[in-house]
C-alpha cells in the first residue's frame, strides 16, 4: 500500500511537472499582432509553434477604416510584436491602438513594431497630395501584398525581427526563412510563367489597389471606377466612365472582395466585360486560405476571365 500510494504521488508530481512545463512553453510564444491576414500568414510561416498570432482584421475588412476597440487594445496591450503594413494604411486606427495600449513595446521606432512597407520599393507615389484627392496616401500605394515578390524581402526583415525578439530560438527562425524563401521563389516561378498570358492585358478596376499586381504580371490599368480613392462612383461618374470604355477598350473590370461589387457590376454589365472579384489577401474568398492559395486563386480568377 506504501509504495502503490508513493508511485501515485510520483505519477502526480510527474503530471504537474509536465503540466507546468507546457504552460511554460506556451508563456514563451511571442504574442505577435498583425493588422491584416497576409502579415499574420506570414508570421505563422516564419514562426512556427514559436509564435502566438493575432490578427486583428479580416479579409471582408476595408484595412483603411477600422474601429480601435476594446478588444483590439487588449490585444495590442499583451503584443510583444506588432506587425503592421505601414504608409498609412492602418492611418486611422494604429495610432490610436499604439497611444492607448500602454504597451511601449509596439511605440513607433520600437523593436517590437515592424512596419512591412519599409522594406519594399513603394509605387504609386504622388507628387502632390492634398484633401480633394481622397484616400492618397503620400508615401505611395500601401496595397504591396499583391505582389508575392515583395513577400521575400519583407520575410527576411520580418526573421530578423524575431530573433531580436526572440534570440533563443534563432536558429529555428532562420531554418524557418531558408525553407520559406526556397518555396516562395519556386512558387513565384511557377505563377509568373502561368499568368504570361495576362501581359498587356487592359483592365480596369474599382480601387486603385492593384498597382503592384499590375507591375508583376503586366496587366494595363486604363483607369479606376473611383473619382478618388475610397469615394464610391455614382451613376453619372460611372456613365462618363464608360464612354471612354470605347476608346480605352478594358478587357475585364477588377475589385476587392472586402470593396463590393455595385459598381463593378454595373460597369461589366453595361460595357460587356467580365468582372473579376479577386481576394486581396488570405481569406478574401473560401479557397484563398494561405498565402500560396491566395496567389493561387488570384491568377486563376484573372486566367479565367481572359
Amino acid at each position: 500500500m506504501i509504495f502503490s500510494n508513493a508511485c501515485r504521488v510520483i505519477g502526480l508530481a510527474a503530471v504537474a511537472l509536465s503540466m507546468a512545463m507546457s504552460a511554460t512553453a506556451a508563456q514563451a510564444q511571442l504574442n505577435v499582432f498583425a493588422t491584416v491576414p497576409e502579415w499574420g500568414a506570414l508570421a505563422e510561416e516564419l514562426g512556427g509553434d514559436k509564435v502566438k498570432v493575432y490578427v486583428a482584421t479580416n479579409a471582408l475588412q476595408d484595412p483603411h477604416r477600422v474601429q480601435a476597440r476594446p478588444s483590439l487594445l487588449a490585444r495590442a496591450r499583451s503584443a510583444q510584436l506588432m506587425l503592421a503594413t505601414g504608409a498609412d494604411l492602418e492611418i486611422g486606427w494604429l495610432p490610436l491602438l499604439q497611444r492607448d495600449a500602454g504597451n511601449p513595446n509596439i511605440l513607433p521606432g520600437k523593436p517590437g513594431m515592424f512596419e512591412a512597407s519599409q522594406y519594399v520599393q513603394l509605387l504609386g507615389i504622388p507628387l502632390s497630395v492634398d484633401r480633394s484627392m481622397g484616400d492618397v496616401h503620400a508615401g505611395g500605394n500601401p496595397h504591396i501584398q499583391t505582389d508575392p515578390r515583395n513577400f521575400l524581402p519583407i520575410a527576411r526583415a520580418l526573421t530578423d525581427r524575431l530573433i531580436v525578439l526572440d534570440s533563443a530560438n534563432g536558429s529555428f527562425y532562420q531554418d524557418r526563412l531558408r525553407s520559406f524563401l526556397f518555396k516562395w521563389q519556386a512558387s513565384i516561378d511557377r505563377w509568373t510563367t502561368i499568368a504570361q498570358p495576362l501581359r498587356g492585358e487592359k483592365i480596369w478596376v474599382q480601387h486603385d489597389g492593384f498597382v503592384y499586381l499590375n507591375d508583376w504580371l503586366g496587366l494595363v490599368q486604363v483607369g479606376t471606377l473611383e473619382p478618388s480613392p475610397g469615394l464610391d462612383p455614382s451613376v453619372a461618374h460611372l456613365s462618363a466612365v464608360l464612354q471612354r470604355q470605347s476608346q480605352l477598350q478594358g478587357r475585364m473590370v477588377i475589385t476587392a472582395a472586402y470593396a463590393g461589387d455595385t459598381a463593378s457590376k454595373w460597369f461589366s454589365e453595361k460595357a460587356n466585360v467580365p468582372l473579376v472579384v479577386l481576394p486581396f489577401t488570405v481569406g478574401g474568398n473560401k479557397e484563398a486560405t494561405t498565402l500560396e492559395t491566395f496567389f493561387q486563386n488570384t491568377i486563376a480568377h484573372l486566367l479565367q476571365a481572359r
